[in-house]
């Protein structure tokens, strides 16, 4: 786990220092930019080596299961390997310590286990998770060890489990290209953001809706809105506030300023 660098050099802007003083409801939106410091590629980023040559919707869509589901399952333990190798940044950890002493509600767009691995509650993975699979026939959730879901480059064509309970085969608990959303994962962020008074979009490049649209939510609510990332983007122009500065450096320079 990569532990916080000193951060008396990083100045925080004393707007966003203010609104997270005052604020007793705040909500955490994270996107690939969270996890990027951690060394965890994006989905198409990840697409290297044995996976160059494949379509997207090949290795993440219902129609590429119903194709070849040894592939996808394959794909997915790759990836999950490489979670597994990969440590929590010093902004994961800095979220975690916010929320021994804070209602800090998490939502994420990550399929990782990051968060949790720093010690904080998730609560809610909006895309679904690489560590929460389920019967692609019954739905009911599985239970794998670490042998099930490891040895990153021994194939790329793994037979899928078997579900226990009714012989179907197990899936990706991540959400795939043409997909809804988890009904339960969405009620809560979209909750989340209407009740904060303050909500910090973190890493995310606000181009995957709906997840994009919480952020405006979040301002019609009376939110505050922070966007945290060091680049221009899409729901840049929802925030009340930008501080251009990446997950790592800025959450842990803002918590120790709280």
């Amino acid at each position: 786990m990569t532990h916080p660098q000193d951060q008396s050099s990083v100045v925080v802007p004393e707007p966003v220092v203010d609104a997270a003083r005052g604020a007793s409801r705040i909500v955490v939106l994270t996107g690939a930019g969270m996890s990027a410091e951690s060394g965890i590629a994006t989905f198409r980023d990840a697409r290297t080596g044995l996976w160059k040559d494949f379509d997207p919707k090949d290795l993440a869509s219902p129609e590429g299961w119903q194709a070849d589901s040894d592939l996808v399952w394959g794909w997915y333990r790759w990836r999950a390997e490489l979670v597994r190798r990969s440590e929590p940044n010093a902004g994961h950890i800095a979220l975690a310590r916010w929320q021994e002493r804070a209602h800090v509600d998490i939502a994420t767009q990550n399929v990782d286990d990051l968060h949790e691995r720093a010690g904080a509650t998730v609560l809610s993975h909006v895309h679904g998770s690489l560590f929460e699979p389920y019967c692609s026939d019954c739905g009911v959730r599985a239970q794998l060890d670490d042998a099930a879901m490891s040895e990153a480059e021994a194939d790329q064509r793994v037979p899928p489990p078997e579900c226990p309970v009714c012989g179907g085969l197990i899936r990706p608990g991540a959400v795939w290209f043409g997909e809804s959303l988890p009904e339960d994962a969405w009620a809560a962020a979209e909750d989340a953001v209407r009740a904060a008074d303050l909500v910090l979009v973190v890493g995310t490049s606000g181009v995957v809706y709906p997840f994009a649209g919480l952020p405006a939510i979040a301002r019609s609510a009376g939110a505050t809105v922070v966007e945290i990332n060091p680049v221009e983007t899409e729901v840049s122009d929802m925030a009340d506030y930008r501080w251009r500065a990446t997950a790592a450096v800025g959450l842990p320079a803002l918590v120790a300023q709280l």
